[in-house]
């Protein structure tokens, strides 16, 4: 697993290519959040397949895998379950080292349940 970790106001899309970046996987599965032209093209470089739906907005709508794309639950249900730690969900840490530290540690205990 990696992690990234950003302020609030930050949005997801602009960390997408580092979390991705030396991973080798046969598909990317997110949510519309991703749905970037230049994050498809890496994914793509990657020899992955994007299964991204397309914003509302497009002209085009990108045709994906929607029994994959419903498996997206999972990653959601991981990201919850370190929240479970009192630590995590309401951040105690000031330092931000300190703060992504406790968050490997708690998806490690999570990991191994």
């Amino acid at each position: 697993m990696r992690f990234i970790l950003t302020g609030g106001e930050r949005n997801d899309i602009t960390q997408a290519t580092q979390l991705i970046e030396s991973f080798a996987a046969d598909y990317v599965i997110a949510d519309k959040g991703y749905d970037s032209q230049a994050f498809i093209l890496k994914v793509k470089e990657q020899n992955s397949e994007a299964v991204i739906p397309s914003r509302s907005n497009h002209k085009v709508q990108r045709e994906i895998d929607s029994h994959l794309y419903k498996e997206r639950h999972l990653i959601e249900n991981q990201i919850g379950k370190p929240k479970q730690f009192r630590r995590v969900f309401s951040r105690f840490d000031k330092l931000a080292k300190n703060y992504l530290s406790f968050i490997y540690f708690a998806s490690t205990v999570v990991w191994l349940r």
